[in-house]
């Protein structure tokens, strides 16, 4: 099934998609046996993130050519984990399908999109088994990583390089009947392709990392675990993001320049 969620006057709707339509959901399937409320077309659905998540875990450098690719550019993460680890990130930076990339200002030099398969958690789990792991899957999504790249060497955390407004695009559903590691994902930008890679061809896979955050911490319903991607691309006010993974589905996203705002930038504000 795909189960998603659209914004009904204002207010956040759970939705299951069946052909053209979804079916709006009394309450969330993660926590309940849902009944159908009602409907909307599915092309006038206004997509929000298929789940908002109590923690948003994130995995980098976790394909063989993304990894090697930052050895050749010199970045000191360029090295093979020996084990499963994993960062997080912002739940304010997140956007769903449709909606707009938007381009802050302050960002100079490359501004990129990766595409990443997204696991989401369908249970609590703690000193999970492998097998433990595998049934704890809700089911897939989709994200897209998007970077600043001049902040992310510039700043001492990742705060403002991969968490502001919008940088995390996610959708359009979470589909719960796919093989996900058998999958393929393409990068698509203004039409033309900039990334297709295998999606299980990662170093560790999301049952390796769930077994391993849960020898040290407690996962819940809803949370997600973004598993990185093989590939970036650059990006720029006016293009067409597109991210396909088969089976899943495809997240599409503008990319607009930020708004102006009055006065200076922070960088030239007096502080008190």
């Amino acid at each position: 099934m795909r189960y998603t969620r659209v914004s009904m006057g204002g207010r956040a709707v759970w939705g299951r998609v069946e052909d053209d339509t979804v079916l709006l959901l009394s309450e969330s399937p993660l926590e309940g046996d849902p009944t159908v409320i009602g409907t909307v077309p599915l092309d006038q659905a206004c997509w929000l993130p298929p789940v908002v998540p109590p923690v948003f875990y994130a995995v980098g450098m976790n394909y063989p050519r993304h990894i090697e690719h930052a050895r050749l550019m010199g970045d000191k993460a360029g090295v093979t984990p020996v084990r499963p680890e994993a960062g997080y990130r912002a739940n304010n930076a997140l956007t769903g399908h449709r909606t707009a990339i938007v381009k802050p200002h302050g960002v100079r030099g490359r501004f990129e999109a990766e595409p990443e398969l997204v696991a989401v958690i369908g249970r609590t789990l703690r000193y999970a088994t492998r097998q433990e792991a595998q049934d704890a899957v809700f089911g897939w999504t989709i994200g897209n990583d998007v970077s600043a790249r001049a902040w992310q060497h510039e700043d001492r955390t990742l705060w403002r390089s991969k968490n502001s407004d919008t940088f995390k695009p996610m959708g359009p559903w979470i589909e719960t009947d796919v093989d996900a590691l058998a999958q393929t994902t393409t990068l698509r930008v203004n039409g033309e392709v900039r990334a297709l890679f295998p999606t299980g061809d990662m170093v560790f896979d999301p049952f390796d990392h769930i077994v391993e955050l849960t020898e040290h911490l407690t996962l819940h319903p809803g949370d997600v675990l973004w598993m990185g991607a093989e590939s970036s691309s650059g990006i720029e006010p006016g293009d067409t993001v597109e991210i396909e993974i088969s089976g899943i589905g495809v997240l599409s996203n503008s990319v607009r320049a930020e708004t102006p705002r009055p006065g200076p930038p922070s960088s030239e504000r007096q502080r008190p």
